[in-house]
């Protein structure tokens, strides 16, 4: 997941949601919170009639209550939201809200509405070079949002008809999921006494969907006409799970361990994180050794144990757990992008190698992962392909959004590169993304 003090990916999002000038935000990339997430989102986006493949949950660092969508195959939710809420209902619930957004077509008007003004140009997806490798030449590296208040305006903030009709859609995609309508309300009330403070005190998300005491009495009279359902133990754990791992990470360890006091495997995975975090690696070694011993067949805590073992320096043993990991989860990249790392770590002749063919996998798989592009450049570098080293540089720097460097190195591996490969091609892509005015 992270790294011990936070694995923060940094994408190119840019939201000022305050008028004021933008500020880069960051992923929190994990393949235990994502799986999670899309075990909630799934059955809610088959009800939104949303491919459940494409559409994925990402989680922003930020501690402020906020979600949001900026284009159809993306929602973000805030960690201070996700550690906020209280179960998987109210969760499905914020889940469900951002769908209906994209559902009704909410993001492809503002969308219009941005290049009519021709304000769109700072938003969108950036040629992804990774992408066009695999044949989608118009897939992206990084999503872009633009750094004046007007373009953020456009597309962040939701008109009250827009929330109105975003609320009774995402009742009827919780009652048809066997989701508690209910749940809306209670995130609701989380935010309602927010309307009254400035502006400067409020959290993003009452800036961003407008609300009031009116709109809350509404979704209570939907929910109210939809079939109450009972809460669904596996949607429960995930949530447990997903809130356990992302508080052992955020919060202070000693936080963690004067709550974490129970035999759940959450709680166990919670003090082995918050264990390894104040530096007693041995006591967090054998609490997560338990719980793989457990649970051999969860490539999550296997995942988990590797990057516990590859922080604490013991190389050989984290590429096991990962190569353990790998094999039970062989398309999840951010669990390859952990293996490969931890190959690099050793740097032998042998593992140098391995790494750059289990970092080509996962790169293939996930384009969009800062760490996997900066460790497939070491791998390549040690192999003596420079250019593919300096390219991905420069593809890192372009899924940061940081298009001024990642021109000056997709310059410097385009004359590294042969002439007609597709990797110089990708070097060009992103060169021609540079220029785009």
């Amino acid at each position: 997941m992270f790294k011990t003090y936070l694995k923060a990916i940094f994408l190119a999002i840019f939201c000022a949601l305050n008028a004021s000038a933008a500020h880069s935000i960051s992923l929190l990339r994990d393949p235990d919170i994502e799986h999670g997430l899309q075990q909630l989102a799934d059955p809610i986006l088959r009800a939104a009639n949303l491919n459940s493949e494409r559409v994925k949950i990402w989680i922003i660092n930020d501690m402020s209550l906020n979600a949001f969508v900026i284009d159809h195959t993306h929602i973000f939710l805030h960690a201070g939201l996700v550690l906020q809420l209280k179960t998987a209902a109210q969760l499905q619930s914020v889940i469900a809200h951002e769908a209906a957004h994209i559902s009704n077509g909410h993001i492809s008007r503002r969308l219009a509405n941005a290049r009519r003004a021709k304000m769109a140009t700072s938003f969108g997806v950036l040629v992804g070079a990774a992408a066009a490798a695999a044949g989608h030449t118009d897939a992206g590296l990084g999503l872009a949002l633009g750094a004046t208040g007007s373009v953020n305006r456009v597309l962040l903030a939701h008109t009250r008809i827009e929330e109105s009709a975003a609320d009774q859609s995402a009742v009827r995609f919780m009652d048809s999921a066997k989701v508690d309508p209910a749940a809306m309300a209670e995130v609701f009330e989380l935010f309602i006494g927010q309307s009254t403070l400035s502006e400067d005190y409020q959290d993003p998300y009452t800036r961003s969907h407008p609300l009031n005491r009116d709109r809350i009495r509404t979704i209570h009279a939907y929910a109210a006409k939809a079939t109450p359902h009972r809460p669904d133990a596996k949607q429960d754990y995930w949530f447990s799970r997903i809130q356990g791992k992302l508080s052992g990470f955020l919060r202070a360890p000693q936080w963690t361990m004067r709550r974490a006091t129970g035999s759940s495997e959450v709680d166990r995975m919670r003090r082995a994180i918050a264990e390894h975090r104040s530096g007693r690696s041995s006591t967090a070694q054998k609490i997560i050794a338990q719980l793989v011993s457990d649970h051999p067949n969860d490539a999550f805590y296997r995942e988990l144990q590797g990057q516990i073992l590859l922080e604490s320096l013991e190389f050989s043993a984290a590429t096991k757990a990962y190569a353990s990991a790998a094999k039970l989860a062989p398309s999840n990249a951010l669990i390859l992008g952990g293996y490969g790392r931890s190959l690099l770590a050793q740097n032998t002749k042998s593992s140098n190698a391995q790494a750059l063919k289990i970092l080509q996998k996962a790169r293939n798989l996930d384009s969009r992962d800062a760490r996997i592009l900066r460790d497939i450049g070491t791998a390549y570098a040690r192999s003596g392909q420079q250019g593919q080293a300096v390219l991905a540089i420069a593809e890192r720097y372009a899924l940061q959004g940081d298009m001024q460097n990642a021109a000056i190195q997709a310059k410097r591996a385009e004359g590294l590169l042969p002439r007609g490969s597709a990797a110089r091609r990708r070097a060009q892509d992103i060169l021609d993304t540079a220029k785009t005015p």
